[in-house]
């Protein structure tokens, strides 16, 4: 008896350009959008290598705090063009990139605010499921400070959070193993 190949269902990525990803989908607000900045990284494997075929979506509420979402009590986005929702694949050498507006602080479910955040899954080959993590803002130093989620988290990897200003927006790296691997979270 032969064995017949694997097929795509089989195994195991890189298959996520096949119907997830979308023409506009780095574009989270059009590009001319007053306050519209860019999230740009790399995606790297646990060898330090790229991840040339990844796919980065992110979730985020508007400057103001609000998402873009009818069952958001505090009312409807303000933003025209804002969807808050953003699908970004690597390019080969790694590189993902996301137009999108700053994101405002919102309520932890306490009684407090949560500092400015984008919620980002990573798909990527060899991963059996998406990777879940967060992009805070180098720059929102007293947010941060008080946030119970990043502050939740070991002094030493909170900075694998922490997105740093660049000229049009941010740089924040993935890193799916490693010495600097980036926190994930179990959602």
């Amino acid at each position: 008896m032969s064995r017949l190949p694997l097929t795509p269902s089989a195994t195991v990525g890189p298959y996520l350009a096949i119907g997830l990803t979308w023409e506009d989908g780095e574009f989270v607000v059009p590009e001319d959008t007053e306050g519209a900045i860019w999230i740009r990284g790399t995606v790297f494997d646990g060898n330090g290598d790229v991840v040339p075929d990844a796919l980065v979506e992110t979730w985020q509420a508007d400057p103001e705090g609000r998402f873009d979402h009818p069952d958001d009590p505090r009312g409807a986005v303000a933003h025209p063009g804002f969807r808050g929702f953003g699908r970004a694949q690597t390019v080969p050498d790694g590189e993902f990139a996301l137009c999108t507006l700053k994101p405002g602080r919102v309520p932890d479910g306490e009684g407090g605010l949560q500092a400015p955040h984008v919620d980002v899954s990573v798909f990527a080959r060899g991963l059996l499921d998406r990777v879940v993590t967060r992009v805070y803002f180098a720059d929102e130093a007293e947010a941060n400070a008080a946030d119970a989620v990043l502050q939740g988290l070991p002094e030493d990897r909170r900075a694998t959070l922490l997105a740093t200003p660049t000229d049009d927006g941010y740089r924040f790296d993935v890193r799916l193993q490693g010495d600097r691997e980036t926190v994930f979270f179990a959602v």
